[in-house]
């Protein structure tokens, strides 16, 4: 035979990894475990099994996490953070770095562990999931470092809840301990039921490096546990899992003030232009969707065919399904491990059991236990339910589309807005796509690159919140300045009427034009010596409709250069300025103050905006990979804000000027007891080039109507600067759309630019 009959009909043979230390360790500790809290393994409770799902053997049994347990590592976090917060941050740096050496150390121990207690590949935990764990405890020791010089007005939130899943559980753990101890806070972290053992491995770690005592804390258990650390007395929440889960926290954490992020669910589409390098694209595809058993919140599970090349495509990825390898994970030569529980198997196979449309591949057969073979259901329409549904599970599913434009609306076609990947070979085609895709991440003809210099998250119902990168730092840092909540401004009152017989109601401002309100109420403004100033309208749900109406047809404010809307907020404050005697006047009849100040407030926040409008830029995150990551910020979208009651004309201008100079469109509420500054100010933005629809006026009770523009679908965020306190309905009518939820008293111009601002990470691999 010469070589290359040999390579033509050589199988694989069997590579095994040795389990044998993975097995020893878990014999030094009686194969049973306690909890990690206050430096130190606790006694342990009662317990659960975990098992190794490719053979269904019991590896340990795990301690479950009572309220007990949570009381005394919360207990233990907070009585540690305020030393950990003073050491210098050369001095966290040292202990990061020396956690991430001892993962190096020991990463084909913490590899094999990984394999058998979730069932992936060892290749996938050797080579992806442990180097990236170590990448980023090396990388946030550099922000520990520089967050003196780099983030001077920043501080620890304090002791953060954290909560992570089972798909990659060191690297999930290193997500959110790294960047939370890099600031200077300290950890409650409870793994996943099925995979809690590298958790385990990485506490003791931590007291062999010499962590100090309470700086993290593990604590095992099921969901109830989970649900302990959230309602916990905890200054932060991490979350990553199922977007229902999501909904829960967001709503079981509503009002309390703690700060939230919440890495969630994904449909992301993975996109073929008939130009693609199509081996390429097909192999993309592999790692997209059979990575980890396609256990990947992130995987291209929603195939988009460009039509003429989708039979071609197909038979290329089904000669490729057939040649991968399923069986043992610790085999190095398998492609697919096993399912992590036999519930999550049952879960998939039903969703394709019960399925009756399009037409069904398999790979396989797969061996007998938690395996299911690799999948691929092609003819879908857009709105069957496995083009809708997480599978979360090695099932692909796919449909075709003829355009650009087509694929870009199918792509969009989804609640979840987590990732994409696009593969073409035109640069210019992929760089036009790329940003009309709601989505956190794009990976350009590559897929499922990952790494800590560049963040990671989603928008819509995949949550909220960034992990990595100089963007996911600030999720784990507050203000230095602390800010009292100020006390709710009330409405002076009077009894007597304007005494002019001409109508000064003010109307609504909605698409631009003056509307009357649809309930057709409206109230009397009186000043501080009980005269009438005029009336307002009373808006209802209804009139919040019309106005998130007008403002989704305006869309084409985001498409429009910084510069052009940098113009319109100087032409805005010049036409201001030209008025501003008479706003002047109009704040002293309502407020008995002085009202010049804040008009020359209001102008300088104009034009700041209006300077920022183009200058606000995202920045090439330098990872290691032959390519760039581009951190690209978008504007959010549709926004709805309650403004300042105190500051009636500048607490209106602000928000609102940060809010169109990024591209969104404002539904603005305003100021409760004074919002005559407001209603005024329409005929400014009337005469200054504002599309109609970018910015809507609204008057009436912020009570009212903030809980129905946070439950409101088609607005994508909420800000409240309001005096009245609304953390709590806001909140908790945000989770229909999980709506990112701003609670603010005095909003610096740089968290107004932030919370303005969406970051999408564009991924671009160049070289041939």
């Amino acid at each position: 035979m010469n070589v290359k009959e040999i390579f033509d009909t050589m199988d694989y043979g069997p590579a095994p990894e040795d389990a044998g230390p993975a097995m020893d360790w878990l014999d030094t500790h009686n194969r049973k475990f306690g909890h990690f809290i206050d430096g130190a393994f606790t006694k342990p409770g009662k317990i659960f099994d975990t098992q190794n799902p490719a053979r269904g053997e019991v590896l340990a049994k795990i301690s479950q996490g009572t309220q007990k347990d949570v009381d005394a590592a919360v207990a233990a976090a907070r009585k540690a953070q305020p030393k950990w917060a003073k050491l210098s941050g050369f001095e966290r740096a040292r202990y990061l770095y020396a956690i991430a050496r001892a993962l190096q150390k020991h990463s084909r121990l913490f590899a094999v562990l990984e394999t058998l207690d979730n069932g992936k590949p060892i290749r996938e935990s050797r080579d992806i999931d442990i180097p990236l764990a170590q990448r980023h405890f090396y990388h946030h020791a550099g922000f520990a470092q520089l967050m003196a010089s780099e983030l001077p007005d920043r501080a620890p939130l304090g002791v953060c809840g954290q909560v992570i899943p089972w798909n990659f559980p060191l690297l999930m753990l290193a997500w959110k301990i790294a960047p939370a101890l890099a600031m200077g806070n300290t950890v409650v972290l409870k793994p996943a039921e099925y995979t809690p053992l590298t958790a385990l491995l990485f506490a003791e770690i931590c007291a062999k490096v010499g962590l100090p005592k309470g700086v993290v804390n593990i604590v095992t258990g099921d969901g109830a546990t989970g649900e302990r650390i959230v309602e916990a007395d905890v200054d932060k929440v991490a979350f990553t899992g199922s977007t229902s889960v999501g909904r829960r926290i967001r709503e079981a954490t509503a009002g309390s003030g703690k700060s939230l992020t919440l890495e969630l669910g994904g449909k992301s589409p993975y996109i073929v232009f008939d130009d693609a390098d199509l081996d390429s694209a097909v192999e993309g595809l592999v790692d997209a969707i059979w990575f980890n058993q396609g256990q990947v919140c992130c995987a291209g599970s929603r195939l988009l065919v460009q039509e003429g090349i989708a039979e071609t495509f197909y038979a290329k990825l089904k000669a490729r399904m057939d040649g991968l390898r399923i069986g043992d994970p610790l085999d190095k030569c398998i492609d697919i491990g096993a399912i992590i529980d036999p519930v999550q198997l049952e879960t998939i196979s039903a969703l394709v059991a019960n399925n009756s449309d399009g037409e069904i591949y398999q790979a396989g057969p797969a061996p007998a236990g938690c395996f299911y073979p690799p999948t691929l259901i092609t003819g879908l329409t857009t709105s069957a339910k496995l083009m809708q549904e997480e599978i979360f599970g090695p099932v692909l599913v796919s449909t075709t589309f003829r355009t650009p434009a087509e694929v870009v609306e199918v792509a969009n076609n989804t609640r979840y807005g987590l990732a994409a990947t696009v593969w073409t070979e035109n640069i210019n085609l992929a760089l036009d796509i790329a940003p009309k895709l709601v989505s956190g991440i794009v990976w350009i003809n590559a897929t499922n690159l990952m790494d800590a210099a560049a963040g990671f998250g989603g928008v819509r119902e995949s949550g909220f919140g960034r992990e990595g990168g100089w963007e996911g730092l600030s999720s784990y840092t507050k203000p230095k300045k602390q800010i009292k909540a100020p006390a709710q401004v009330k409405p002076f009152t009077g009894d007597g009427a304007s005494g002019s017989p001409i109508d000064r109601t003010a109307k609504l401002y909605i698409g631009g034009k003056q509307a009357r309100p649809d309930g057709g109420y409206s109230q009397m403004i009186y000043g501080p010596k009980g005269h009438a100033l005029g009336e307002v309208s009373l808006a209802n749900r209804k009139d919040i409709r019309n106005a998130v109406e007008a403002a989704q047809g305006a869309k084409g404010w985001s498409k429009t250069t910084g510069h052009l809307r940098a113009q319109i907020l100087y032409y805005v404050a010049e036409n201001l300025a030209a008025r501003q005697d008479e706003f002047a006047a109009r704040l002293k009849n309502m407020t008995g103050k002085s009202g010049m100040a804040e008009v020359q407030a209001s102008l300088e926040a104009l034009f700041t905006f209006a300077a920022w409008a183009d200058k606000y830029d995202g920045q090439v995150h330098g990872v290691p990979i032959r390519g760039v990551a581009l951190a690209m910020k978008e504007p959010v979208g549709v926004i709805g804000a309650l403004c300042d009651d105190a500051a009636p004309l500048l607490g209106f201008v602000k928000p609102m000027a940060a809010a169109i100079a990024m591209g969104n469109r404002a539904v603005m509420v305003a100021s409760e007891p004074f919002p005559l500054a407001a209603t005024d100010l329409m005929q400014v933005l009337e005469t200054s080039d504002v599309l109609a629809g970018v910015v809507n006026i609204l008057t009436g009770s912020h009570g009212e109507l903030a809980p129905h523009l946070a439950a409101h679908n088609d607005v994508d965020a909420v800000w409240s600067i309001s005096s009245t306190p609304l953390a709590n309905q806001i909140e908790t009518a945000s989770t229909g759309n999980l709506k990112r939820t701003w609670i603010t008293n005095e909003p610096s111009d740089a968290d107004l630019l932030r919370a303005a601002t969406e970051v999408k990470n564009i991924w671009v691999p160049y070289g041939e």
